[in-house]
């Protein structure tokens, strides 16, 4: 005899297709955009309270200009680093202040801080710009 699912496993498909469709919706407004994420894998949670800075390089004698900062929400992301139709093909620089994340987490970090220098090519495409850290590494990648 077969055992019926329990109720909330019909629940969590239902809420899968929602998450899906807002998935689906986010991609569309965010084509041009610049966003991150960042996981301590100390924990296996997100980075929470960490503050970064966007800059771009500019200018005949090319020098870092500050666009924004931003500090991570309860699940590691933030606002877009540069909203929809904002970015420009060009050389950009996410610096992430994780010394003093560590340090409000009782921990030391061998990296004071993390810069990722990155280009875009193509200002219409989305670019997502991953940080997974622990105090003594961190890795970085082209998301999606």
């Amino acid at each position: 005899a077969g055992v019926a699912p329990a109720p909330h496993v019909h629940h969590q498909q239902e809420h899968r297709g929602d998450l899906r469709g807002r998935a689906e919706g986010m991609s569309e407004s965010t084509a041009g955009s610049v966003t991150t994420h960042v996981l301590n894998t100390l924990t296996g949670r997100p980075a929470a309270g960490l503050a970064l800075r966007l800059a771009q390089l500019q200018g005949p004698e090319p020098q870092w200009v500050e666009l924004t900062q931003r500090v991570t929400d309860k699940d590691g992301r933030c606002l877009p680093l540069l909203a929809p139709g904002q970015a420009k093909a060009s050389t950009y620089k996410l610096r992430f202040e994780t010394a003093a994340y560590w340090k409000d987490l009782g921990h030391s970090s061998f990296y004071p801080y993390v810069e990722v220098v990155f280009t875009i090519v193509d200002p219409a495409q989305k670019l997502h710009v991953p940080l997974l850290i622990s105090p003594y590494s961190y890795t970085t990648y082209r998301g999606s």
